[in-house]
């Protein structure tokens, strides 16, 4: 058992949970199936600066052949908690992604997300201990997505 591992009464046991680190040109992407998966992980990235019809496209596959039961959205804002531009840009993707699916989303708090997956990155034989610009969007998703769960684990309610 790992500190992601959650009780089965969990609402969340067994629901394959998707989460996204918005950007401008790639929205990076983590999935996790509680208590069925080790732990969360990277999936890749999905170009954003197509278009949004593009990237609709290929969000809605990927939502499809895994089976996503919840999409989780990191929202950045500064160390003090206060919101930014970007905050207000993730906030507009938070509402398209609502008004596209069905599934329920959720919000996660993304601050310093990308300067962990720099340092996870820079620490790590996977990735040559130098960060991978081309898995550095996904590897932040995995960091949301850790965040969301242990969020979760210290408080059931979805």
């Amino acid at each position: 058992m790992n500190e992601f591992h959650l009780p089965v009464e969990h609402p969340l046991n067994l629901k394959t949970i998707l989460a996204m680190d918005y950007g401008s040109k790639f929205i990076g992407i983590a999935t996790y199936c509680v208590n069925r998966d080790p732990y969360p992980t990277p999936y890749g990235r999905i170009p954003s600066h197509q278009g949004q019809e593009f990237f609709l496209r290929q969000l809605k596959r990927l939502v499809d052949d895994e089976f996503i039961d919840l999409i989780v959205i990191g929202l950045p804002h500064l160390l003090d908690g206060k919101k930014t531009s970007s905050t207000l840009k993730a906030q507009e993707f938070v509402n398209l992604i609502r008004e596209q699916f069905t599934l329920p989303v959720e919000e996660q708090d993304e601050t310093l997300s990308t300067f962990e997956a720099e340092s996870r990155m820079k620490n790590s034989p996977q990735y040559n201990f130098q960060i991978d610009l081309q898995k550095i969007d996904a590897v932040a998703a995995c960091v949301i997505l850790e965040d969301f769960i242990r969020r979760k684990k210290s408080s059931p309610h979805l």
